[in-house]
């Protein structure tokens, strides 16, 4: 049962993390040097102070090719990469990088993200992304794809992603300093996947993520069959949210995230700082919500989204700005009306998700 069913108030908050924010024009307000942009420091300042104001999983967008909105940054550190540093400097908030599943071998994004979960102690997670360009498959040599083609290969991926995390059950790892034996080879298996895009053949170079698999959220435009975790809706306005949530519920999604793009009034009204942003570069339509306003009246919002949603990622249009606003004024005025992540809780616990089972583990005996 996800908190949305049991009636609680929530919503589970997370932040989208990429660069200097939102915006495309974000970097010329980050208060930093040009050259900083793709520095550590900046990174670590942001997802530290989003764990403190007790958002439950910070995001890191990314694609094959670098920013190209004019005006833009020129460029930005791989997601998995950026989540992995990130890992050992905290201890609770979720870290989803983006992998992109046109332009990235099955194989090597599994084992990536069950690194990520081993490093992070079960605090990962997995942005589905779905870059599919003319200029993106150019990156890999790849065609592009149809809609369609799109759709399965991500429900293939996905499937394939699940598997190969199973290969290794819990207990195959025995560490027998007595007989030197490392693992139990009975309990790790091959997964042998072919398929119109790719074939994989396993089993994975890592044991079982800590969480079993990671959580997998996943745009609602690509979620086949509910293989996600988390559903991302992106719709311009309420109405269109609750459509497209209830559609998710339905096909099996246990958890819906929508996303809001935010512009909050700070050292200027909110209004004034978009077009402040807007003269350097514009803001392309990308059919999420987007709030421009007081924190007031996010927090309003964010509440009549619980209403409709499990939870929701926000996309700051500037980090250095609005990040500072929501955790002071916007996260505060929602404090006991949302889940919390605790140190030493998995990710999955953080949003209420069982651990899944192992396809390839024995059932448990139970008593008669």
């Amino acid at each position: 049962m996800t908190d949305h069913d049991a009636g609680l108030p929530g919503p589970h908050l997370a932040l989208e993390a990429d660069g200097d924010g939102a915006h495309p024009a974000a970097w010329r307000h980050s208060g930093r040097p040009p050259g900083e942009v793709l520095g550590p420091r900046a990174l670590r300042e942001v997802v530290t102070a989003a764990e403190n104001a007790g958002f439950g999983l910070v995001t890191f967008a990314d694609s094959p090719l670098p920013p190209g909105a004019e005006g833009g940054p020129a460029g930005r550190l791989e997601a998995g990469t950026r989540a992995a540093y990130v890992s050992p400097l905290t201890d609770r908030i979720g870290l989803a990088p983006t992998l992109h599943i046109a332009t990235t071998e099955p194989f090597h994004l599994a084992t990536q993200l069950a690194s990520l979960d081993h490093a992070s102690h079960g605090r990962g997670a997995w942005v589905v992304g779905a870059a599919n360009g003319a200029d993106d498959a150019a990156t890999v040599g790849e065609p592009v794809r149809s809609a369609a083609e799109l759709v399965r290969e991500t429900a293939d991926v996905i499937d394939t992603a699940r598997s190969l995390w199973d290969s290794w059950e819990d207990d195959a790892v025995v560490k027998d300093l007595a007989t030197g034996r490392f693992l139990d080879a009975d309990r790790v298996h091959h997964v042998d996947f072919e398929g119109p895009a790719f074939s994989v053949k396993g089993p994975l170079i890592t044991p079982r993520p800590p969480q079993g698999q990671l959580v997998v959220l996943v745009p609602d435009a690509l979620d086949a069959d509910g293989r996600a975790d988390v559903v991302l809706v992106s719709r311009p306005d309420l109405a269109g949210i609750a459509e497209r949530a209830a559609t998710a519920r339905e096909a099996g999604a246990p958890l819906v995230f929508a996303e809001v793009e935010v512009v909050l009034d700070a050292d200027a009204p909110a209004a004034d700082r978009l077009a402040t942003l807007d003269e350097a570069a514009t803001w392309p339509e990308t059919g999420r919500l987007r709030h421009v306003g007081p924190p007031e009246a996010l927090v309003g919002l964010l509440r009549e989204l619980s209403a409709l949603v499990d939870g929701v990622r926000l996309h700051p249009a500037v980090l250095a700005v609005d990040l500072p606003v929501l955790t002071e004024r916007v996260l505060p005025a929602l404090a006991g009306e949302r889940p919390v992540p605790r140190a030493g809780d998995t990710l999955r616990d953080t949003l209420g998700l069982p651990r899944p089972a192992n396809r390839f583990a024995a059932p448990a005996a139970t008593n008669a």
